[in-house]
Order: structure tokens, then C-alpha cells, then sequence
């Protein structure tokens, strides 16, 4: 018989990620989602399945008060929705699923879950499409860079060379890894967005620092930084964790319209050249991403 029940203890929580929840990707770790709990600070709310002693399904949620109801842990907001993304729900099967969400149907939990992996278990008929993520398979083209310009028409390309070049044209030079641009992303972030910005919430920046530190202590961190004439243009933030290279933040120069085109093209080549099976450029269904030939992946709203 199955029995369901709700996890509030930290350890305990931490116990039932680390077993259920496969590593696969960089948001699956435990230690990822961590650096958010510790600044936002929800109350966790683990739903629970178990059969025979053992756990056989898994709904981690964390109380999002400004939302009133639950969201995916860590329960971090950015502009009224949690931001992380590639969700997991776990069951052993249909009836470990459905017996969680009666059980959840009982006890009046609300919630909403967004960026969640395809999931054969969610009922069509209260589960949407969100926004989707974006990733550049460099494995499916074969490692090759010209491959990937063979994508562009020629005059879709011939305009996008055309504003790299100018770029290139100057003294442009990358540089690789210098955590001390990490401060300089959020601070030309900041400029350009504003209050619209991920960081300018303490909460989001002191979390982002944290996984920045975590991500260079396991070796996993990739800092992308772009200098024209001296001055730095454009700053990303990512990690290579399994053999996909993951952007997760970044920031350009105001003076420096363009740029970001330029070091989202050397991530690609990047991709290609080090033979990531994966470069992913997370959601946001910005015009760019389109425009590069990056392939959407869906995530669904429960």
C-alpha cells in the first residue's frame, strides 16, 4: 500500500533529493538548488510517496508566501515566477503519481510548477506547455562549426557576420575564467535591466554568488568575458557539468550594442570545438535564440 505524507526537515530533504532525483544535469543537484534556499529561505514542503518503507515518488515543493501557494524547490521568484528550470517530478508509476495528487487534492495544497521535464504522469487536462528552453546540439551536427553556418540563409548570415566583424575589426580579445569578472555580469546586468534584472533582488545576487563559488570549487564554472579596446564589453556565466556546457547568466556593455552576438557565437564554437554534447542557453523565448538556429525543448506548467 502506498503512503504519502510531507517533508519539512532540511536533512531529511536533502536525504530524499539525493536519492531520487537522478544527477544528470546541473540543476539536478542538490547543492545548486541549496545556493537559492539559503538566501530566499522558503519552507520546505517535500511530498512524499512510499511503499514498504521504501520512496517511490517525489513532489519537492517550498512555500512561496508573496504567491500564496507552493512552488518547485527552492521556491526562488523572479518577476512573480520561479526562475530554475528542468523540473523534476518523480513516481515509480501512474498510481504512485495519482495517489500523490490525491493525496495533495485532500489536504487543499496549492501550487504552481513551472519549467518541468516532460512528465508521461501529468494529467493533460490541468498541465500546459511554458515557455520553452533553448540548447545548440553541437553532437547532432557533428561537432562542425560549418555545419551550424550552413543553417543561416545566406543573407541572414551575411548581416550577422557583418556585426561581429566590426567587433573583430577592433582589438577584441576573450578572456576565460577571470572570476573577477563575475561582479562586473551582474553590474553591466544591472545597468541595462534595471529592476527588470535578476539581480537586483539581494536575494537572486547573493544566491547567484554562492553557486558561483560552488561551481568553481568542483572545477565546473566557465566565465566568458569579451574586451574591446581595453574596455569589458560583455560577461557570461556558465558550467560544464556532464558534458553540457550550460549559460546561465550574462551581461553586456551599454556602449557596446552587438556584442552579445559575438560571445554567443563563441560559445558555439566553443561547444563544437570541445565536443560538448550540449550547449544550453536555458528559456527565454528571446528573438535571438530563433535567429541562432537553437532548438526549443519543451517544459511544462502543472
Amino acid at each position: 500500500m502506498i503512503k504519502v505524507y510531507a517533508e519539512t526537515d532540511l536533512e531529511a530533504c536533502r536525504g530524499l533529493w539525493n536519492q531520487m532525483i537522478p544527477p544528470d544535469r546541473l540543476l539536478d543537484l542538490w547543492e545548486v538548488r541549496a545556493c537559492f534556499h539559503n538566501n530566499f529561505k522558503r519552507d520546505l514542503f517535500f511530498v512524499v510517496a512510499e511503499e514498504d518503507g521504501v520512496p517511490v515518488g517525489l513532489i519537492p515543493l517550498s512555500w512561496i508566501p508573496e504567491s500564496n501557494c507552493y512552488g518547485y524547490f527552492p521556491g526562488e521568484v523572479w518577476q512573480g515566477k520561479t526562475w530554475l528550470e528542468q523540473n523534476r517530478l518523480i513516481a515509480r508509476d501512474q498510481r504512485t503519481f495519482d495517489a500523490m495528487l490525491r493525496w495533495m487534492k485532500k489536504k487543499k495544497i496549492s501550487f504552481n510548477l513551472r519549467y518541468l521535464l516532460p512528465n508521461p504522469f501529468l494529467p493533460t487536462n490541468l498541465s500546459a506547455a511554458d515557455e520553452p528552453g533553448y540548447s545548440f546540439y553541437s553532437e547532432f551536427l557533428g561537432y562542425n562549426i560549418d555545419n551550424y553556418y550552413s543553417l543561416f540563409s545566406r543573407k541572414s548570415w551575411k548581416k550577422i557576420h557583418k556585426e561581429v566583424d566590426q567587433f573583430y575589426s577592433r582589438d577584441l580579445q576573450i578572456r576565460i575564467d577571470e572570476f573577477s569578472d563575475f561582479d562586473a555580469m551582474i553590474e553591466m546586468n544591472i545597468n541595462r535591466f534595471g529592476e527588470q534584472s535578476y539581480f537586483f533582488d539581494e536575494r537572486f545576487r547573493e544566491s547567484f554568488k554562492q553557486l558561483a563559488c560552488f561551481l568553481r570549487e568542483k572545477k565546473y564554472l566557465r566565465i566568458t568575458t569579451v574586451i574591446v579596446d581595453g574596455k569589458i564589453a560583455a560577461v557570461d556565466v556558465g558550467s560544464v557539468y556532464n558534458g553540457v556546457y550550460t549559460l546561465l547568466a550574462g551581461g553586456t556593455h551599454v556602449d557596446y550594442q552587438g556584442v552579445a552576438k559575438v560571445i554567443n557565437l563563441y560559445h558555439i564554437k566553443t561547444a563544437c570545438e570541445e565536443k560538448y554534447k550540449e550547449a544550453d542557453f536555458l528559456c527565454g523565448d528571446f528573438v535571438w535564440k530563433k535567429n541562432f538556429h537553437l532548438f526549443p525543448r519543451t517544459l511544462d506548467l502543472f
